[in-house]
């Protein structure tokens, strides 16, 4: 009885039907009785003072219902740091910057209407290099801080600082040491979904938001904040999650549309929805920020790591969202990626004129194991030790508490190495120079939460109807990783019922408990573990109503029994058995005794103890509901930016095998190994598909995705000019599946959304360096940059 029903299992996703049959209502879709449209006129400079705004020719136009400048609404801070305003009234820092809205009764109509805006500007001197925005005479981004005190450098008040050990004496123990430059750029998030929301107030000024992000509590919170700064403290906010076509970090942070749907909403007393369109999204959201590093690290002559040193400067753009917390998490890979005992890291987060930076898969990680992967390679060839041999050396293990006090519970780092060595035939291919190489690289990545509030946790409410139908209301959101099937396996182990009795409803405050939010690989963890809280408590409740029902249901079953058949003979049963629900157990919609499961008289269906138990009179009738808060036991990271900030880790090794053209440049990816530490499987298809996608995003992020800005200003934002990877580019990518079983997660499980892709692209690079002898160090690896350093490396010789 100890073999799982459901987790484990591949079972088929189910709400996902109503998606690929177009069913599916998306924020594009939804519309509210009266609606309006909302659009948005953007600054035509990256740096510029504001001189005049002319809106009469675009209030005089038939159908337009509001148009709004800086000048219409409260001069309201927000914002991480609270470094800008919602419209723009005197200034512009970037190309994206809102300086006027429009509410219209059809988009064409609001779209016209932005035409008919006149902006009188005063260009100013602008800054689009993170260095030459920290020099002395650099232009200032921002004049004033948030509190009005006067600013006299671009760089941001967030000293990323984090050191353990001693640097110097790492130096002196080190046989090798090697130092690398490397940078990384800007990448669009991509969501097929565009960013949108609709925006309603009643008649008592309480608001309703229709809105995408994956935190609904932190975007009530930041919304309740900001309408009590514009004159409706006290009113009350209900965030709605529609289906949600792709996030990606976009929806982490409260975006300026959002609190211009709620200006235009406010002043035409209509719903309004904002929709992005494509060039709008690739424009005016917040991408994933480009940083440079340089990376110094050691060896002894044994291969042992004996310290490690990074610098990183990340452009923030003109004002600051949560990409400027990314260096919280490129600490771990820095600190915690293999052992090495000595460590220092510092991140510098610098404003310039360009389009301002936002978390994206992987916060920040992605960008600090190219640079740490990179360097090992580096590291690994000075010292004349295999590349994936040296990374064996340094491994980490499970028990382990690395420099950032990161506590390993568990740790598959060794095998994913070795399976990605036998799967890509390692010892043969390797070192060829030939045209074709194999490259490595591993991760560490938060996967059981990662505390950066004060609370961590996740809620859930079960309910069971006499039907024997569960009713889940999930704190967390559906941003399309498959958490519906997930959470339903867990739900339906856990209680002893079946996913198909499981009925999931997200992303509602108005009907959730309180949730961190639908980010970090936190939602299968987190929700599991909050359902097996929530199912023990329905399940206790199940079974004290099986205790008082079951022995009066059996022998009424006899008594009609015997009407129909004199000649039957009731058997002598002791009754007393089941009558503690400490014997008592449920498994696939049965109750059973759990000292004799096949019980020929003590197994009943959970749906008939649940119609005697429930609705049984006046003054008697029940309800089973349970509801549980798993805040699990994680810490913020203290002053010295060390602390366990999340209850496990996720470990995973990319291996690509690649050609590489010399006459074009071109990369081809032959082969490429995914070997993910994932705890449990709850559903390996579905985690297959996770890494899938995740790897198919880390060979676009290695070889193709970049944002192209020229003096502020996005010049490739559409699909066509953009480069992702499509159906067409067909990556043979083989995802392995490692279980560890941690002691923390719900049914051993981790979080594993973000940590396919973080390895990626420094796999890629390694394996052209093997391919060719040329190192790339700046993402992507273009064919331009590919031909030149070959070119570079010929003419040196």
């Amino acid at each position: 009885m100890s073999e799982y029903l459901f987790v484990g299992k591949n079972i088929p996703r189910t709400i996902e039907v109503d998606k690929v049959t177009g069913r599916a209502v998306y924020i594009d879709d939804f519309k509210r009785p009266g609606m309006l449209y909302g659009k948005i006129l953007y600054s035509t400079y990256a740096h510029a003072r504001i001189k005049h705004i002319d809106t009469s020719k675009a209030e005089a136009l038939p159908g337009v219902r509001a148009v709004i400048t800086g000048r219409d609404i409260p001069d309201v801070r927000v914002g991480f740091l609270k470094d800008q305003v919602v419209l723009k009234k005197d200034k512009v820092r970037q190309f994206r910057d809102e300086v006027a809205a429009v509410a219209a009764v059809d988009p064409d109509v609001a779209e016209e209407a932005l035409g008919l805006i006149k902006v009188e500007y005063e260009e100013l001197p602008a800054v689009f290099d993170p260095v030459e925005a920290m020099k002395e005479d650099a232009p200032l981004i921002h004049e004033v801080d948030a509190g009005g005190r006067p600013v006299r450098t671009n760089i941001l008040p967030l000293p990323w600082k984090f050191s353990h050990g001693d640097i110097e004496e790492g130096r002196r123990q080190s046989a090798y040491v090697v130092t690398d430059e490397v940078s990384t750029t800007w990448v669009n998030q991509c969501c097929m979904g565009t960013s949108g929301c609709i925006a309603e107030f009643d008649g008592n000024n309480n608001l309703t938001l229709y809105n995408q992000t994956n935190v609904i509590f932190g975007d009530k919170q930041r919304i309740i904040e900001y309408l009590s700064q514009i004159g409706l403290k006290g009113k009350k906010v209900r965030i709605v999650n529609p289906i949600v076509g792709g996030s990606f970090g976009t929806k982490l942070d409260t975006d300026i549309y959002e609190f211009i749907c709620i200006q235009l909403a406010l002043r035409t007393r209509k719903p309004v929805k904002i929709l992005f369109t494509r060039e709008e999204e690739f424009m005016a959201l917040p991408p994933r920020q480009p940083a440079r590093f340089t990376i110094e690290q050691g060896c002894d002559k044994e291969g042992r790591l004996t310290f490690r040193k990074v610098e990183a400067i990340l452009d923030n753009g003109a004002y600051t969202s949560w990409g400027a917390t990314t260096p919280s998490i490129m600490m771990k890979p820095v600190s915690s990626l293999y052992r090495v005992p000595n460590v220092s890291f510092k991140a510098t987060c610098v404003y310039t004129n360009n389009i301002y930076a936002q978390a994206m898969r992987g916060y920040g990680n992605p960008q600090a194991t190219y640079a740490v992967e990179t360097s090992m390679d580096s590291l690994a060839e000075a010292a004349g030790i295999d590349p994936l041999e040296f990374r064996l050396i340094n491994r980490n293990l499970s028990g382990e508490v690395t420099p950032m006090g990161l506590r390993i519970t568990s740790c598959g780092l060794q095998e994913c190495l070795t399976a990605v060595r036998d799967k890509l035939n390692w010892k043969e291919k390797r070192g060829k120079r030939n045209g074709r190489g194999v490259g490595v690289a591993s991760l560490i990545h938060v996967a059981g939460g990662a505390r950066v509030y004060k609370s961590d946790g996740h809620g859930m409410m079960i309910k069971v109807d006499e039907q024997g139908m569960v009713d889940v209301f999930e704190s967390g959101t559906d941003q399309g990783q498959g958490s519906p099937t997930v959470i339903a396996q867990m739900v339906a182990e856990a209680l002893g019922f079946r996913p198909e009795d499981i009925n999931l409803t997200f992303g509602d405050t108005a009907l959730a408990l309180w949730d961190a939010g639908t980010h970090a690989s936190r939602h299968t963890f987190m929700a599991g573990n909050a359902a097996l809280l929530a199912c023990a408590e329905v399940k206790r409740q199940i079974l004290e109503m099986a205790s008082e029902q079951m022995p009066k249901l059996i022998k009424a079953g006899f008594r009609r029994k015997k009407r129909r058949d004199p000649e039957f003979q009731e058997p002598e049963l002791d009754y007393s058995l089941i009558m503690d629900p400490g014997n008592l157990d449920i498994r696939d919609r049965k109750v059973f005794l759990k000292s004799d499961p096949e019980h020929p008289y003590f197994t009943m269906d959970v749906d008939k103890i649940l119609r005697a138990g429930l609705h049984v009179g006046t003054g008697q009738s029940k309800v089973v509901v349970g509801e549980a808060f798993y805040d699990p036991p994680t810490q913020m990271l203290d002053r010295e930016l060390k602390g366990n900030l999340s209850c496990t880790y996720a470990f995973g090794t990319t291996g690509v095998e690649v050609e590489v053209d010399r006459e074009t440049g071109e990369v081809k990816i032959l082969n490429l190994v995914a070997a993910h530490d994932v705890g449990k499987a709850i559903n390996p298809t579905l985690l297959k598909g996770q890494i899938y996608g995740a790897a198919y995003t880390g060979v676009g992020y290695g070889l193709c995705e970049e944002m192209i800005l020229k003096n502020g200003r996005v010049m490739n934002g559409n699909f066509r000019d953009y480069k992702m990877l499509t159906a067409k580019d067909k990556i043979p990518v083989d995802a392995v599946i490692v279980e560890t079983q941690d002691p923390d997660g719900p049914f051993g499980a981790k979080g594993v959304g973000e940590p396919g892709l973080v390895p990626t692209a420094p796999a890629i690079a390694n394996a052209v360096y093997d391919a060719i002898g040329v190192r790339i160090r700046d993402l992507p690896i273009t064919p331009e940059k590919i031909l030149n350093a070959l070119k570079g490396k010929k003419t040196a010789c």
